[in-house]
């Protein structure tokens, strides 16, 4: 199945493997190994162990995880997680507009890290023709100086920070007003 577009849609890529319904199902159960805290007085504590939670479900279902990212969570078992991480997100938020944007906002860094760890980075260079460390080394001196870092012994230091800083611009934002 393609989209208007013609690019092939998520429902076109399981129909393409013939797995239209167990492929809906295998998103539902990667997601459902995420484990779901009873609401608690630390909604502070909680969104950032859900977030590490659902990181750490991705490298369990790589091949998957694509899939996983791109799905609209629009069954019961998606939709109960939607609401459990709005529930967290709600609590730390002033308005129904600010919680819209924290949520949007760790629903685009969250996905989008798990990605990288599971077909970015892991799976080494996309270029047919990469260039070596030596050109990297001359000619883009802060990249070299960051490589290190991009490395797996280094995955949750980031994702840590950047879920932080993530977090803290958000209670900056509402600060302000």
């Amino acid at each position: 199945m393609t989209s208007p577009s013609g690019g092939l849609t998520r429902r076109g890529a399981f129909g393409a493997l013939g797995a239209v319904a167990g492929g809906m199902a295998l998103v539902d159960h990667a997601v459902a190994t995420v484990p779901l805290e009873r609401p608690g007085p630390d909604p502070e504590g909680q969104l950032p162990r859900l977030c590490h939670d659902y990181r750490a479900m991705a490298p369990r279902f790589p091949r998957l995880f694509p899939l996983i990212a791109l799905h609209r969570h629009n069954t019961p078992t998606g939709v109960a997680f939607l609401e459990r991480v709005l529930e967290l997100v709600h609590a730390l938020a002033r308005n129904d507009e600010e919680a819209a944007r924290l949520f949007r906002a760790v629903g685009y860094y969250l996905p989008g890290a798990c990605l990288d760890e599971t077909s970015g980075y892991a799976q080494g260079p996309s270029a047919a023709e990469p260039v070596d460390d030596a050109y990297v080394a001359a000619h883009c001196p802060r990249l070299a100086a960051a490589a290190p870092y991009f490395k797996s012994a280094h995955w949750d230091a980031t994702f840590a920070r950047g879920l932080d800083a993530l977090i803290a611009g958000f209670h900056a934002a509402g600060a302000r007003g």
